[in-house]
């Protein structure tokens, strides 16, 4: 579970002390810019400043290890893809910017508190309560964001573990079906406690 979106590490570092709306900000310019990113030199490059990243904030290398690992299962296939249909050039290029970002948002969440990325989208949005933006719920909507990535992660785990147990070795459909069934199930008692509170609307 290590390196789950929404895990925050306490530091002391740069990058810990840094204002939630900075990086926030800083996310969002690099995730812009990243459309630029045109030759593998370039997607390289951005990849090692986020590794930088890493390094200023000195996080450990298993949680950089535990953020590329479930990335694999995209990346993979996504770069055999590009390579086929593309060549190599492109393919590092697609793959490098998807790792770069993927990285950065996740540096984010690991050196800043939840409620404090909270408290900037929602501090956002109160300016936009004149369209009919609703801050508080937009709020709401996302501290349960943030919290159903891990559990879903710990569902994954024990979808997997039973379909080992059982000798199901790595069928897709066997982990699919079991985890999308669960993950439903959690989220129609997840709205039922809300409903409860008097959030059904």
């Amino acid at each position: 579970m290590t390196g789950v979106v929404g895990l925050y590490r306490p530091g002391t570092s740069v990058v810990h002390r840094l204002p939630a709306g900075v990086k926030l900000a800083g996310l969002a310019v690099v995730g812009a810019v990243s459309v630029m990113v045109g030759t593998p030199v370039r997607a390289a490059a951005l990849v090692a400043c986020v590794l930088a990243g890493y390094a200023v904030a000195r996080l450990p290398l298993s949680l950089l290890w535990a953020s590329v690992r479930p990335l694999l299962w995209v990346a993979v296939p996504l770069g055999v893809f590009q390579v086929v249909v593309a060549g190599w050039d492109r393919a590092a290029v697609v793959v490098g910017v998807l790792l770069a970002l993927v990285l950065l948002a996740n540096l984010v969440t690991l050196t800043t508190r939840t409620t404090d990325l909270i408290d900037v989208v929602v501090g956002l949005a109160r300016r936009l309560r004149f369209t009919g933006v609703d801050p508080e719920r937009v709020g709401l909507l996302l501290s349960l964001g943030i919290r159903s990535v891990p559990l879903v992660l710990e569902l994954a785990g024990e979808v997997r573990e039973a379909q080992h147990a059982r000798g199901r070795g790595a069928s897709a459909r066997a982990f699919a079906v079991p985890l999308i069934v669960g993950a439903l199930r959690r989220a129609d008692e997840m709205g039922d406690a809300l409903a409860a509170r008097g959030f059904d609307d």
